[in-house]
């Protein structure tokens, strides 16, 4: 395919004489081209909910999420996995991002590792990929052969696909069971997908991520009950939750956060339902990491 033919590689008519402007005319036009983003994203939204779905089937039954890019996209990709970790307690192995040409892309340019779909496909065979788990492909362009790669080995071991680009009839579209196609049309920069496409792509993986967490018990409400406090910050946002949900006095909280070994979700329920920490583990197991059932 010719890319000049991709919306994502075309000129912007609004920014030809984008070298002739002054600093607040180019922030300016920025901004509005920016103002796009969430209204090409409204049109998915069906497909992106389809999507949280799968993945949050695929945690219940063990299974994990991969993110699999090349450059923007995969740093993207790589950097939505690692926000899960503190965000959601979670173990690093349950969402992976995997990006063209190892660690070493997400700060250089990795020679031809975008163009190398078998690339693709052995990164997730090293993860050991299986039916549980769910692979999301990330190109903005939708063409890159490292994803189409990726794609059609999660096909093969009869894992989820979802492919996520920035161009119609995208080519990684057709390499998966749902695909999420979000046209935001040229950019700013002629062909500079960090900008537009990339602020669509992270917009997307946000929803990706956050909504199929809510989905499997990791919020009560609004409130990150499976934060993991590991700094100062993190431990004061521990007991802010604690006490707005339990309504006890803050060094309250930290007494029974500390018998909890740190774990906010516990100590909700301790506290709610007056009870040991073994007794809330099992008590939250039955309500499958649900908080509000736990205390109901």
């Amino acid at each position: 395919m010719d890319i000049k033919k991709l919306s994502t590689e075309s000129q912007n008519p609004a920014t030809t004489d984008l070298d002739e402007m002054n600093a607040k005319e180019i922030v300016t036009i920025m901004n509005h081209e920016d103002q796009k983003v969430s209204l090409a994203i409204e049109k998915e939204l069906p497909q992106i909910a389809i999507a949280v779905e799968k993945i949050a089937n695929s945690f219940k039954i063990g299974g994990r999420l991969f993110y699999i890019g090349a450059g923007t996209s995969g740093r993207l990709g790589v950097l939505d996995a690692a926000e899960c970790v503190p965000t959601f307690g979670i173990d690093p192995e349950l969402v992976q991002g995997l990006i063209a040409g190892g660690s070493k892309a997400m700060t250089l340019a990795v020679e031809g590792a975008e163009d190398n779909a078998e690339l693709g496909a052995s990164d997730l065979k090293a993860r050991q990929l299986t039916d549980k788990d769910v692979v999301v492909g990330i190109a903005a362009s939708g063409r890159t052969p490292y994803v189409v790669g990726g794609l059609d080995y999660a096909k093969s071991v009869k894992a989820d696909t979802i492919a996520l680009s920035c161009n119609n009839d995208a080519v990684i579209s057709q390499h998966a069971d749902t695909k999420i196609e979000v046209v935001v049309g040229p950019e700013v920069l002629s062909g500079s997908t960090r900008l537009k496409s990339g602020t669509a792509q992270k917009m997307v993986l946000n929803m990706l991520s956050t909504a199929a967490m809510v989905r499997i018990g990791k919020t009560y409400g609004n409130l990150m009950v499976d934060v993991k406090p590991t700094n100062k910050k993190l431990v004061q946002r521990s007991l802010n939750i604690i006490t707005e949900v339990t309504g006890v006095t803050e060094d309250v909280a930290l007494k029974v956060l500390k018998r909890a070994d740190y774990s906010v979700k516990d100590a909700i329920v301790m506290i709610s339902q007056h009870m040991d920490k073994a007794a809330a583990e099992q008590k939250l197991s039955e309500s499958n990491g649900f908080v509000r059932q736990a205390i109901k």
